[in-house]
Protein backbone atom coordinates (compact mmCIF):
# COMPACT_ATOMS: atom_id res chain seq x y z
CA UNK A 1 0.00 0.00 0.00
CA UNK A 2 3.07 2.26 0.05
CA UNK A 3 2.96 4.95 -2.66
CA UNK A 4 6.13 5.32 -4.71
CA UNK A 5 6.63 9.10 -5.10
CA UNK A 6 9.49 10.65 -7.06
CA UNK A 7 12.50 10.99 -4.74
CA UNK A 8 13.57 14.57 -4.17
CA UNK A 9 16.47 16.30 -2.44
CA UNK A 10 15.64 19.29 -0.23
CA UNK A 11 18.20 21.90 0.84
CA UNK A 12 18.27 25.43 2.22
CA UNK A 13 20.09 28.37 0.62
CA UNK A 14 20.60 31.72 2.33
CA UNK A 15 21.79 35.24 1.48
CA UNK A 16 21.35 38.41 3.61
CA UNK A 17 17.82 37.94 5.05
CA UNK A 18 16.55 35.68 2.24
CA UNK A 19 15.94 31.98 2.88
CA UNK A 20 15.22 29.60 -0.03
CA UNK A 21 13.98 26.05 0.56
CA UNK A 22 14.89 24.24 -2.65
CA UNK A 23 13.72 20.80 -3.84
CA UNK A 24 15.20 19.07 -6.87
CA UNK A 25 13.53 16.03 -8.42
CA UNK A 26 14.89 14.11 -11.42
CA UNK A 27 12.62 14.87 -14.40
CA UNK A 28 12.31 14.64 -18.20
CA UNK A 29 13.20 18.33 -18.65
CA UNK A 30 14.52 21.12 -16.45
CA UNK A 31 11.76 23.31 -14.99
CA UNK A 32 11.79 25.96 -12.27
CA UNK A 33 8.97 26.92 -9.88
CA UNK A 34 9.47 29.70 -7.34
CA UNK A 35 6.68 30.28 -4.79
CA UNK A 36 4.24 28.49 -7.17
CA UNK A 37 5.18 30.75 -10.12
CA UNK A 38 7.35 30.15 -13.17
CA UNK A 39 10.94 31.41 -12.91
CA UNK A 40 10.37 33.99 -15.69
CA UNK A 41 7.34 35.40 -13.84
CA UNK A 42 8.93 35.50 -10.37
CA UNK A 43 12.29 36.92 -11.55
CA UNK A 44 11.39 39.02 -14.64
CA UNK A 45 14.94 40.42 -14.85
CA UNK A 46 17.17 38.23 -17.06
CA UNK A 47 20.19 38.72 -14.76
CA UNK A 48 18.31 37.14 -11.81
CA UNK A 49 17.24 34.17 -13.96
CA UNK A 50 20.88 33.64 -14.99
CA UNK A 51 22.00 33.75 -11.34
CA UNK A 52 19.51 30.98 -10.51
CA UNK A 53 20.67 28.83 -13.46
CA UNK A 54 24.43 29.24 -12.76
CA UNK A 55 24.93 26.01 -10.71
CA UNK A 56 23.35 23.90 -13.49
CA UNK A 57 25.50 25.48 -16.21
CA UNK A 58 28.64 25.18 -14.04
CA UNK A 59 27.94 21.51 -13.25
CA UNK A 60 27.23 20.75 -16.95
CA UNK A 61 25.43 17.48 -16.17
CA UNK A 62 23.11 15.75 -18.65
CA UNK A 63 20.45 15.03 -15.98
CA UNK A 64 17.32 17.19 -15.96
CA UNK A 65 15.54 18.34 -12.81
CA UNK A 66 12.23 19.78 -11.67
CA UNK A 67 13.33 22.52 -9.28
CA UNK A 68 10.84 24.02 -6.84
CA UNK A 69 11.64 26.69 -4.26
CA UNK A 70 9.89 28.54 -1.46
CA UNK A 71 11.64 31.85 -0.80
CA UNK A 72 10.97 34.29 2.05
CA UNK A 73 12.60 37.58 3.08
CA UNK A 74 15.07 39.91 1.42
CA UNK A 75 14.97 41.58 -1.96
CA UNK A 76 14.95 40.25 -5.49
CA UNK A 77 18.71 39.94 -5.90
CA UNK A 78 19.36 38.28 -2.55
CA UNK A 79 16.46 35.88 -3.18
CA UNK A 80 17.97 34.77 -6.49
CA UNK A 81 21.37 34.26 -4.82
CA UNK A 82 19.75 32.31 -1.97
CA UNK A 83 18.08 30.06 -4.54
CA UNK A 84 21.43 29.59 -6.33
CA UNK A 85 23.00 28.55 -3.00
CA UNK A 86 20.19 26.04 -2.38
CA UNK A 87 20.40 24.53 -5.88
CA UNK A 88 24.19 24.15 -5.60
CA UNK A 89 23.84 22.37 -2.24
CA UNK A 90 21.17 20.05 -3.67
CA UNK A 91 23.33 19.18 -6.69
CA UNK A 92 26.22 18.21 -4.38
CA UNK A 93 23.86 15.91 -2.44
CA UNK A 94 22.76 14.44 -5.77
CA UNK A 95 26.33 13.81 -6.97
CA UNK A 96 29.49 14.38 -4.90
CA UNK A 97 31.64 14.70 -8.07
CA UNK A 98 30.04 18.12 -8.69
CA UNK A 99 31.36 19.50 -5.40
CA UNK A 100 34.78 20.48 -6.74
CA UNK A 101 33.50 22.59 -9.66
CA UNK A 102 30.68 24.22 -7.65
CA UNK A 103 33.01 25.03 -4.74
CA UNK A 104 35.57 26.56 -7.12
CA UNK A 105 32.83 28.76 -8.61
CA UNK A 106 31.90 29.87 -5.07
CA UNK A 107 28.28 28.66 -5.10
CA UNK A 108 28.56 26.52 -1.95
CA UNK A 109 29.71 29.34 0.33
CA UNK A 110 27.00 31.20 2.22
CA UNK A 111 27.79 34.86 1.49
CA UNK A 112 28.12 36.38 5.00
CA UNK A 113 27.75 40.03 3.96
CA UNK A 114 24.69 41.65 5.51
CA UNK A 115 23.52 45.13 6.51
CA UNK A 116 25.38 46.48 9.53
CA UNK A 117 23.24 47.54 12.49
CA UNK A 118 22.73 51.21 13.33
CA UNK A 119 24.61 52.42 16.43
CA UNK A 120 23.14 55.00 18.82
CA UNK A 121 24.47 58.55 18.41
CA UNK A 122 24.99 57.96 14.69
CA UNK A 123 22.66 58.59 11.75
CA UNK A 124 23.39 55.23 10.08
CA UNK A 125 25.76 52.34 10.85
CA UNK A 126 28.83 54.57 10.51
CA UNK A 127 27.63 58.02 9.40
CA UNK A 128 28.06 60.53 12.21
CA UNK A 129 26.20 63.82 12.55
CA UNK A 130 28.05 66.91 11.30
CA UNK A 131 30.76 67.95 13.72
CA UNK A 132 31.19 71.57 14.65
CA UNK A 133 34.11 72.96 16.68
CA UNK A 134 32.02 75.71 18.37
Amino acid sequence: MEEKAAKYIETVGRRKTSVARVRITPSAKTTFQVNDKELENYFPVKEMQNIVRQPLTEAAIPEKFKITAKIVGGGMHSQSEAMRHGIARALVEFSLELRKSLKKAGYLKRDPRAKERRKFGLKKARKAPQWSKR
